[in-house]
């Protein structure tokens, strides 16, 4: 059977390396060979750790550019500064891609959120295919789209930053005898891309026929489903991190409408201060089962996670997002759009009106349950042995 070489190389949090872990999983279990080039070893490893597979460090750039301007409005600005700046630098990690890809002798690479994975495939004259949302796999053969539309973002600036990423990328290629690439899009995309969300998750707003939909993957979490806190009023899953300016007060308002938080806050594990104490409110360290928490809540509060916030909505659940990056940014405010929840970004310090409305506002749930009907008629388990039986195709 063929080995496929999964990378991760950018973008936080753990919903790509689930996403990564669920389809290495049954890749596996097809009798195909593995292995896996993580960002972060050490974060990932508990949802990998029982993982047949080889993990390697992914090749990623170390240094600091200075000068950059601080609201990154392409993929373009954002890969800049990754090691896109200039020749010798990029060709340093596409040189540890190409050590890789060459050492485990892949047949096929599959890069969620790793474009300079494509790049050492391309040079190396390997098949590659780009996984993710749409985030990441950005609309294919065009200039790359402003993902900040709501600023006045001078064209010429996205076009440098685009020309810039594709000469340096252009001139690695060139330096391994290999085609030239026709625009940054085509690096992010591969040879195929397979989005694993739907339309109306869609940060660059394409339709049902504007691309090649195969729906969210996720990792099933095994432990045991914590109890919800004590009391009547209405159950409120929280998924924060500390380092959101807002988390304290959020679960003070939450806690003066009357809710009972379960909170999963993973920096309470190493002995970090709960920010808020309180009886109705739980927080746990390890990650939650939410398929089977979240069917149980009225209300999911997180950061925009796709893969929290696509379970939340799948439970029918409305979402009270509070974005930390763009990524997440452009996801709260697509889902605000059509009304699965409220983008927390554009409430300005009174959090009470938002969670009145949330729990009050019956639109906001039917919404929700609008989307969870439309998308019913598959589960994750089938959406993996779709992208599977892709993968195998590309194989042959």
């Amino acid at each position: 059977m063929a080995h496929l070489h999964l990378a991760l190389e950018l973008g936080g949090g753990l919903g790509r390396a689930g996403r990564l872990g669920v389809l290495a999983r049954a890749l596996l279990a097809r009798g195909h060979r593995v292995s896996l080039s993580l960002r972060d070893l050490g974060t990932t490893q508990h949802l990998l750790a029982d993982l047949s597979a080889p993990c390697f460090q992914a090749p990623v750039w170390q240094g600091r550019m200075e000068g950059m301007p601080p609201n990154e409005a392409s993929l373009a600005e954002i890969l800049l500064p990754q090691g896109y700046f200039e020749v010798t630098g990029l060709c340093g990690l596409v040189e540890g891609w190409r050590s890789t890809l060459t050492a485990v002798r892949a047949d096929l690479v599959v890069a969620d959120y790793a474009p300079t994975a494509l790049l050492a495939a391309r040079s190396l004259g390997l098949p590659a295919v780009a996984l993710g949302g749409g985030f990441a796999c950005p609309p294919a053969a065009r200039p790359l789209p402003c993902l900040r539309d709501w600023e006045q973002i001078a064209p010429q600036r996205l076009a440098r930053a685009e020309a810039h990423v594709l000469n340096v990328a252009n001139a690695v290629l060139e330096h391994h005898g290999a085609a030239p690439l026709p625009c940054v899009a085509a690096l992010m995309l591969g040879d195929d891309a397979l989005l694993t969300t739907w339309p109306d998750l869609d940060p660059h707003g394409r339709t049902e026929h504007a691309a090649d939909w195969h729906g969210p993957l996720w990792q099933r979490t095994a432990t045991e489903a914590p109890a919800w806190p004590v009391g009547d009023g209405p159950p409120v899953f929280a998924y924060l991190k500390h380092e959101h300016p807002s988390q304290a007060a959020v679960l003070a308002a939450l806690v003066e409408a009357g809710c009972r938080v379960l909170c999963h806050m993973p920096e309470t594990m190493p002995g970090r201060p709960p920010p808020v104490i309180d009886p109705a409110i739980v927080y746990v360290s390890h990650p939650v089962p939410l398929e089977a928490v979240l069917p149980q809540a009225a209300l999911c509060v997180c950061h925009g996670g796709e893969a929290t916030l696509t379970q939340a909505l799948l439970s029918g659940v409305p979402t009270l997002m509070l974005p930390m990056r763009l990524e997440q940014f452009l996801l709260a405010r697509r889902v605000e759009g059509w009304g699965g929840g409220i983008n927390g970004a554009r409430v300005l310090g009174d959090w009470a009106p938002a969670l009145h409305a949330l729990l009050g506002d019956g639109r906001w749930r039917a919404a929700a349950q609008a989307f969870a009907a439309r998308h019913a008629a598959t589960t994750v388990e089938e959406r993996v042995a779709r992208v599977v039986r892709r993968l195998e195709l590309r194989l042959q």
